[in-house]
């Protein structure tokens, strides 16, 4: 296993460095669930804008160890409620986040006003990637 590197970030940046749809999966009483959600990818990790009271943030609250999937990319990581969207620690991260999503983000669906409206961090811990033919075991860690 090989360390992230400019070549497999540039990859996983050209594809999830957007808006991008991901499966997530969580498990709860030794049951996977899986759900797809959009997501970006920064630094090592995916982002989600969610409700901390959903189903998913649940499971993550209780079994942090996540898997995602996405265009010839799995990994696994550490699901992490960052909390409030609009709270102060996270305006850097909010502000990419509406840039990102700018085509739904305000599409009324979202409530900002409300505290349970949460980005979600999955920090990578490792991952597979397939590129032009050749697969790279990516270890995020080091």
């Amino acid at each position: 296993m090989q360390k992230l590197n400019s070549e497999t970030e540039k990859i996983i940046l050209e594809r999830f460095g957007k808006d991008s749809l991901i499966a997530l999966a969580t498990v709860s009483d030794g049951m996977p669930n899986v759900r797809t959600v959009n997501s970006y990818y920064d630094g090592k990790a995916f982002y989600v804008l969610t409700y901390s009271l959903s189903n998913k943030m649940q499971q993550i609250k209780k079994n942090p160890v996540v898997a995602i999937s996405g265009e010839w990319f799995t990994a696994h990581g550490t699901g992490k409620n960052l909390g409030w969207f609009c709270k102060k620690e996270n305006a850097g991260i909010a502000e990419k986040m509406k840039k990102v999503f700018s085509e739904w983000i305000d599409n009324g669906h979202n409530n900002f006003d409300d505290e349970n409206t949460c980005i979600l961090c999955i920090e990578l811990t490792d991952g597979i990637l397939f590129s032009n033919g050749n697969r790279y075991e990516i270890d995020f860690t080091k």
